[in-house]
């Protein structure tokens, strides 16, 4: 599994105070912990809200019958909503990296609703490190995504969703990381392009050490913890750019995916630099963000959306 699968520190988490489990969930109560970190885990997904028929581990041995028992190929292609994202390795075994693709495809027959989903690769990736087998993955998986809390939201399953939440995540990095935003206008030339990759930087580009730090919080804070953190890794890349270039004034404009190249690569080693621990205290250092202030600007960004017809991924043909 890799090194988290060592376990050391607390054996139980007794507390039944959110604010004081949200605490515990940022110090990293459960981090070291392999074992402790799955029951937490196991009980903030059971304890998600959903929809009254949403499927669960019975449901995904009764579809796989055999196929459970054979040999699982990462040569199935996965479906269409994730757009192209891969299933990140995150020290997964090759069998493993195989079975996030089965448990990816069954979701698909179950979720028929979903239509943009580049994040649930590396969502499904990171808990099957935590859960038993396949069918308990593709439960959680699946309690997730239908989660129906109102107000609450854990990842982005149509295109409009997704694209307004680019354009959110545009408008909160103008607010609250203006040196990083003003690198970026000076550096790209199309801004919402590289903040089209947003989610991936958290989900996807980040090592294994720091995204299991984030999930331990994103399951217990939601769908805003993704935004910090990535405000968070938009603050660390213009530091890092501000100490070997000049001012983002004498920098001239480029091919946007060069920027987006470049934000990847320094986020995939970004262990070198900053660690889970630091890049935590940075995204929750952040002042005045508040969860009303994201669904406020999501919901007008998905009007405006609407407004301009732009509800569906359009084919793009240019690299």
């Amino acid at each position: 599994m890799g090194d988290l699968a060592k376990s050391s520190g607390p054996t139980k988490v007794d507390c039944k105070d959110l604010k004081e489990f949200k605490q515990m969930a940022r110090q990293g109560y459960w981090a070291k912990n392999h074992k402790l970190r799955a029951q937490v885990y196991q009980q903030l997904i059971k304890a998600i809200p959903c929809r009254t028929v949403t499927p669960d581990a019975e449901v995904y041995r009764d579809i796989m019958g055999n196929a459970a028992t054979k040999k699982p190929s990462s040569h199935i292609p996965l479906p269409d909503f994730v757009d192209g994202s891969p299933v990140p390795r995150y020290c997964l075994k090759t069998e493993a990296v195989a079975s996030a693709h089965q448990i990816i495809n069954c979701v698909a027959g179950q979720f028929p609703d979903i239509s943009h989903c580049p994040s649930l690769p590396a969502l499904t990736s990171l808990l099957l490190h935590f859960s038993n087998d396949e069918a308990q993955c593709f439960e959680h998986v699946s309690r997730i995504l239908a989660c129906n809390e109102p107000g609450k939201r854990l990842l982005d399953q149509t295109f409009l969703a997704y694209e307004s939440s680019c354009m959110t995540f545009g408008d909160l990095a103008n607010k609250y990381c203006t040196a990083a935003h003003k690198l970026i206008v000076a550096t790209a030339q199309d801004v919402l392009e590289v903040y089209s990759d947003w989610q991936r930087w958290v989900l996807g580009d980040l090592p294994f050490s720091h995204i299991v730090r984030i999930l331990d919080v994103y399951l217990v804070e939601g769908y805003k913890v993704l935004y910090r953190v990535a405000i968070a890794l938009l603050k660390f890349y213009r530091k890092h750019k501000a100490g070997g270039q000049a001012s983002p004034g004498g920098q001239q404009q480029q091919d946007s995916g060069k920027v987006r190249a470049d934000i990847q690569a320094f986020i995939k080693g970004i262990a070198s630099t900053v660690t889970p621990e630091k890049l935590l205290e940075k995204a929750f250092s952040i002042r005045l963000f508040s969860r009303k202030e994201i669904t406020l600007l999501q919901l007008t960004n998905e009007k405006s959306l609407q407004q301009k017809g732009i509800t569906v991924k359009q084919k793009r043909y240019s690299q």
